[in-house]
Parts: structure tokens; C-alpha cells; sequence
């Protein structure tokens, strides 16, 4: 039995990553498809070829990102956007919604943005215990004004699902910045720990360290 159990293990361990890549490839490229149908019915694969091809959505829905940031790029695209913007500005609900992921999507999307491009190691939820989190920016000058201390913005993802975590602002000098790379730190997390980024030789205290954290004296919270 414990060479059976090891044997279904071993498979298991082969065949389950294959299937969730498929399953997560086939949710996004049907997702994508979806695009078909702003297409006119006379233009449908299956009007023109009798068939419907899967991946096709993909094409256009690329297609359709590629020739809007060719289109934007201009003097009258340029001014078409800012237009259809100031037009969602003025719809009530629409407008904290729209404005508030536009922001987020240029800061992540940006080159010039600086958020998720630092990997910190914070002490969270409590002195003590460490966690990876990601540098997302400054606190707003309303509060770096109200507490005087100079602060860093933080997101903690959970794990498994990195997509969910706490927002947090802390004190610069107890933040460590971390050498490995978003994607490493990012794997590491949805792994729980079991996929760990290779080792670097790092001298104590050089690049790297925004902030000494805070020495925790034992028994103490």
C-alpha cells in the first residue's frame, strides 16, 4: 500500500499543475472568445466557415487592445480619450469606480510607476512573525502630516490567493527590502513557503535594507 500510495503521489504530482494550466488557459482564451460577439452574426466564424474556431476571440480581443493604443497615441485619439473620460467623470457612480482603477491600472501598468516592484519582508500580524509583502507606494500627505513618522504603503497578500491581502502603512525603518523579484516572491506565496527563491549572498545591512527592524526581546508582543 505505501508503494501504491507513493506511486498515485508521483502521478498526481505530474498530472495536477498540467490540468490547472489547462483549466486556467481554457477559462481565459473562453473569456476572450466572448469578444466574438460584438462581431455582426454575418461575421461569425460559424457563418463564414460553418465552424467555430476556439482561440479566435483571442486574436481580435489583441487586436482591438493593439489598434486602441495605436489610436490613443495621437493628437485626435489623445483628445477623444480625454473626451470619453470627462464624459464618465459626470455619471455619479460611475465615477469613483472608473477613477479609482484607472489609477490603480497606470500605477501597475506605468513604467514609471514604483508599485510592486520592491519585495519587502514586514513583521505582521505581529512583532515577531514575518511575512513577504509589496511596496505600493507612499501614504497620503494628509496622514504622513498627521503622524509625523515617515511611513511606506505595503500590500500583504494571502496565500494561496495573492489577488486578496491587507493594505498597510508602516514606519520605513521597520520595513527590510528583500533581493528577490516579484515573480519569486509572488510563487513563493502561493506556494506557502514551499517554492523559496534561490539563495543570494547579501551582506548584513547593504543593498537592499530600506529599514533595521525593530529588535522583539523574548517574551515580548
Amino acid at each position: 500500500m505505501q508503494t501504491l500510495r507513493s506511486y498515485f503521489i508521483a502521478g498526481l504530482l505530474i498530472w495536477a499543475p498540467l490540468a490547472i494550466t489547462v483549466w486556467v488557459l481554457n477559462l481565459i482564451i473562453g473569456t476572450m472568445d466572448q469578444s466574438l460577439s460584438l462581431l455582426p452574426d454575418e461575421w461569425h466564424p460559424r457563418a463564414l466557415l460553418g465552424r467555430q474556431i476556439p482561440g479566435l476571440g483571442v486574436i481580435l480581443t489583441l487586436l482591438v487592445i493593439l489598434v486602441t493604443g495605436v489610436l490613443a497615441r495621437n493628437f485626435i485619439g489623445e483628445r477623444l480619450v480625454r473626451a470619453w473620460e470627462g464624459l464618465l467623470q459626470r455619471i455619479p457612480v460611475v465615477r469613483s469606480i472608473y477613477s479609482s482603477v484607472k489609477q490603480v491600472s497606470d500605477t501597475l501598468l506605468t513604467g514609471s510607476g514604483q508599485a510592486f516592484r520592491k519585495v519587502l519582508l514586514v513583521q505582521y500580524p505581529r512583532q515577531g512573525v514575518w511575512t513577504i509583502a509589496f511596496q505600493t507606494g507612499t501614504p497620503a500627505d494628509e496622514v504622513g502630516e498627521r503622524i509625523m513618522v515617515d511611513m511606506v504603503s505595503v500590500y500583504v497578500p494571502t496565500t494561496p490567493n495573492p489577488t486578496s491581502g491587507f493594505f498597510l502603512m508602516m514606519p520605513r525603518d521597520q520595513v527590510i527590502e528583500l533581493s528577490m523579484g516579484v515573480d519569486e516572491a509572488l510563487k513563493y506565496v502561493v506556494s506557502m513557503g514551499v517554492l523559496a527563491p534561490p539563495a543570494r549572498d547579501l551582506a548584513v545591512g547593504g543593498p537592499g535594507v530600506i529599514g533595521s527592524a525593530p529588535q522583539v526581546e523574548p517574551g515580548g508582543n
